[in-house]
């Protein structure tokens, strides 16, 4: 079977052919054998490159890639291999197909001549800002590995908070989940089979059963209006979350729930406080760093409030005045961030906020799991409490008559 191949020389150089292989793996060690590390082989027809483009486009890059891939770009910087080197092997030993792609992108654009921190900022979707103004800040300053090194920390700090979250829900999920498939069963399975017998004996049904059988009643009538109402009400929220108004209203609303709000909140000073540490440490400006903070704090209601600290920070007002006049930033915060601008040892200070919130997020967290649990389990009950008495109520007159 003949293939088209892309692949990189031995002197950096990219070049396009093609060749008879018996399988794609088979044409990459013909091109090994070569000498070349090759980028793209596929069979030369247009729809066969075509569904790889799509696969590639599809794949995901999970956060450990992520950090995987950092490490390794830090630990062969630090080595001194040349950045040419270094993502020729990267992309070489990448398994991932996107990552692999952009990899051998930012190379190409550094080899032309883009710095670093613009070559990686082509690909947003996986490198945030934050990522991109600490390289800058790595290449300014001529510090990239340790610049680098505290990068590492970030991300896997985050991971972890996102991780522990994420665990912390799947029990409530799983919990709603089962109430709305107990509800739908013995709505629509179940309650219809009583009713008939009901109604053939002439008994006056109670209100639980009258308000099942209307219910069932109208979903099996109208099914497709409360399908398609259901699918319009998930699109509608998808399309007004994805605004900067609909971001802002769900952001404000989750800080407001309880049990779940605290949680929200306490990552969100964790994530401000590490960030910022890392960032000042880093010789990146206080005013710089409020605009990367303002996009990689994950909540649009807190991003919000760092236009507002921004305005009185060009007023020389300092950090923690502003901070202080700021929704959402608990005192301790803005205690912590005034006591290190008066020493000069701010990033040390934000490092121990973030030290300290990362003990109450996890700490707020098991007490999440801990008290929604009987929340709803009470709610599980509720709901198939209802409907026995729908059942049992008219089935307890039924036995009164035949008595």
């Amino acid at each position: 079977m003949k293939y088209t191949y892309k692949a990189i020389t031995d002197v950096g150089s990219t070049i396009t052919g093609t060749l008879e292989a018996e399988s794609v793996d088979a044409a990459n060690a013909l091109l090994s054998e070569k000498g070349y590390i090759p980028t793209r082989v596929v069979t030369d027809s247009g729809s066969s490159e075509l569904w790889e483009r799509l696969q590639t486009r599809l794949t995901k890059i999970k956060p450990q890639e992520l950090i995987l891939f950092t490490k390794q770009f830090r630990t062969m910087f630090k080595a001194g291999v040349s950045i040419m080197e270094i993502f020729r092997t990267m992309e070489a030993q990448t398994e991932n197909r996107r990552l692999k792609q952009i990899i051998a992108d930012i190379g190409e654009n550094v080899k032309s001549g883009t710095s670093l921190a613009d070559a990686f900022a082509r690909h947003p979707r996986v490198f945030s800002p934050l990522y991109c103004n600490m390289l800058k800040a790595g290449e300014a300053s001529g510090a990239l590995p340790e610049v680098l090194n505290r990068l590492i920390y970030l991300l896997e700090h985050e991971h972890k908070v996102k991780s522990d979250i994420k665990s912390a829900l799947q029990y409530p999920t799983i919990v709603l989940i089962a109430l709305g498939v107990a509800f739908f069963v013995l709505l629509t399975f179940v309650i219809p089979k009583f009713v008939g017998i009901f109604k053939a004996s002439h008994i006056d049904l109670p209100v639980p059963t009258l308000i099942c059988m209307y219910l069932y009643q109208f979903i099996s009538t109208y099914w497709y209006i409360c399908l398609g109402g259901v699918v319009a009400l998930i699109l509608g929220l998808r399309y007004y979350f994805r605004t900067p108004q609909g971001r802002l209203v769900r952001d404000r609303v989750l800080l407001k729930i309880p049990i779940v709000g605290p949680v929200f909140t306490k990552s969100a000073m964790s994530r401000f406080a590490s960030i910022f540490a890392i960032l000042q440490a880093s010789g990146v400006t206080a005013l710089d760093s409020l605009d990367i903070l303002s996009l990689t704090i994950g909540n649009a209601a807190i991003s919000k409030e760092f236009d507002k600290i921004k305005e009185l920070l060009k007023e020389g007002k300092g950090i923690s005045g502003p901070l202080s006049q700021a929704r959402f930033f608990t005192p301790m915060v803005v205690n912590m961030v005034a006591i290190g601008e008066e020493s000069g040892n701010l990033d040390e200070m934000l490092q121990e906020v973030s030290n300290h919130y990362d003990d109450e997020v996890t700490y707020a967290v098991s007490q999440m799991s801990t008290n929604l649990g009987p929340i709803l389990i009470v709610g599980l009950a509720a709901v198939v409490g209802f409907f026995a008495l729908a059942i049992f109520l008219p089935m307890w007159d039924l036995t009164k008559m035949v008595h």
